[in-house]
């Protein structure tokens, strides 16, 4: 995992917070970039996981060197929906209700 890079702000919506998992091949999952984390704010009992995008690593360059990381989170207008952007740019949007992701 690097060292530095962007660290996105958790947001809080009908008491959860969502934040972005940073080093998530720590906690045993396949990347460490792209997943979001739901916490209950009354107990900060983690609810679930979800990976929003894949990140295809290259096994002839350094995995870290290779990490998309989530650069923010926001949560949308209408709807019981969040938005997760990342480093290259992409923008996804996460069905909080039930956890389905597009691609915006």
């Amino acid at each position: 995992m690097r060292a530095h890079g962007p660290s996105a702000k958790p947001v809080s919506r009908k008491g959860i917070r969502y934040e972005a998992i940073k080093g998530a091949k720590g906690r045993g999952l396949e990347q460490n970039g792209g997943y979001i984390a739901a916490i209950d704010e009354s107990s900060d009992k983690e609810l679930w996981i979800l990976k929003v995008y894949d990140v295809v690593y290259d096994g002839e360059m350094e995995d870290d060197k290779q990490d998309v990381l989530i650069t923010s989170l926001s949560t949308a207008w209408f709807g019981n929906r969040l938005i997760v952007c990342n480093e290259r740019g992409e923008k996804f949007e996460v069905d909080l209700d039930s956890r389905a992701v597009s691609r915006k």
